[in-house]
């Protein structure tokens, strides 16, 4: 019988790799309905592939630029439109799992509304668990859910700790790349552009992501991530720099020994693997062949890429300062995206904002969102200051 897929986001990397997933392998997966933001065109274009009956929200504006006047009548293509379309699509769609590829806090309303209605998550939006990690996964058990990661390091965090007992794991392993600016020289980080930090070495992704990797707010939000998904205490998770992005996780047993997952940089494997959770998926890419590979790993620097120390600070603050973190970056990315400000500025603002109270803890959905509009409320007045 075929999985039926809700896919969000399916216009982005993420989305991109799972129906590359569903169309090779069209006898097991079956796309029920698609989302995207912001590039209708795109989507009238993928529903077209995959069938006229899959129906579809796009949750920008109707009246977006990525819907040229030539397509303007086919837009009422669109079954549901706005975030209370796409809410509703979620809510009413027979599917048996829903992939979040949306990016940023935008994801977690998606989230819930997915686990309310029963059905399982795979979830390449870590803002969701990041923001909301303490309410998600006990909104998973009331309904009987599973939520499955699909970033490349939680799922090999997975598949390394499933079957052996949680007592004989002393601790996790994260591994990042570096991004592109591992060995660029500090003093000339204040000419950074745009350009330059979308220029990921070894990863090819969205803007968004691709930035944090390059300030290492990434790896900073997988560190709270990592916390959230398997309970484990801050000072149990570590960061090792690894350029050749070839050993996605490792963990560390209490006989001393480490494991680690490795494999070729495609984030098909990560998906299919959530997709068949808990099978181990059919092989999607060649097999990878260690011979002629060298594997380097370093520590991190955290004072060229203080953003990843802001995450365990706010990781050990607890209260409301994961959102904090997660709030004041996603303002600092879109402010530098534009150029309103420096790439040396997105940790200057973060760090200005987690100095500030955000001790409250979230007691519901509501307060989180609350909470989340507030920090950014305060980022933006702090960018005035800087």
């Amino acid at each position: 019988m075929k999985k039926k897929i809700l896919l969000l986001g399916s216009t982005g990397s993420i989305g991109g790799s799972t129906l590359d997933i569903a169309a090779a392998f069209a006898d097991r997966f079956e796309i029920a309905g698609l989302s995207t933001h912001t590039n209708g065109e795109k989507l009238l274009e993928l529903q077209k592939q995959f069938g006229n009956s899959v129906v579809t929200a796009f949750s920008g504006n109707s009246a977006d630029t990525s819907i040229s006047e030539s397509s303007a009548a086919d837009s009422r293509q669109f079954t549901y439109y706005g975030r209370d379309g796409l809410l509703e699509m979620i809510s009413v769609s027979d599917a048996d799992i829903v992939v979040n590829a949306i990016a940023g806090a935008a994801g977690l309303g998606p989230s819930i509304a997915a686990l309310e209605s029963g059905k399982d998550l795979v979830l390449a939006n870590k803002e969701t668990v990041v923001m909301a990690g303490h309410l998600i996964f006990p909104l998973a058990e009331k309904h009987n859910c599973q939520i499955i990661p699909v970033d490349s390091e939680h799922s090999a965090i997975l598949q390394l700790t499933r079957f052996r007992p949680k007592k004989f794991i002393d601790s996790i392993i994260l591994t990042a790349s570096g991004g592109p600016f591992r060995t660029r020289p500090y003093e000339t980080f204040s000419s950074i552009t745009l350009q330059d930090a979308l220029k990921h070495p070894t990863w090819n992704m969205g803007s968004k992501i691709s930035i944090d990797s390059a300030t290492l707010a990434n790896k900073g939000l997988e560190v709270i991530e990592t916390q959230m998904f398997f309970g484990t205490p801050a000072d149990k998770i570590q960061v090792v720099v690894h350029p050749q992005s070839i050993v996605h996780s490792m963990i560390a047993t209490t006989d001393g020994c480490l494991y680690a997952q490795l494999s070729t940089t495609d984030m098909k494997i990560p998906i299919i693997n959530a997709l068949c959770y808990p099978d181990i998926s059919e092989r999607t890419v060649v097999p990878f062949d260690i011979v002629g590979h060298t594997l380097t790993f370093e520590n991190p620097d955290t004072q060229k890429f203080p953003m990843l120390k802001f995450a365990y600070q706010a990781l050990t603050a607890k209260g409301s300062y994961t959102i904090a973190y997660n709030a004041a970056n996603e303002i600092a990315v879109e402010e530098f995206s534009k150029g309103t400000i420096s790439f040396l500025q997105i940790a200057e603002l973060t760090d200005r904002v987690l100095q500030l109270d955000w001790s409250q803890n979230p007691a519901d959905f509501d307060d989180v969102f609350a909470i989340d509009e507030a920090i950014r409320r305060k980022s933006r007045e702090l960018i005035k200051l800087l």
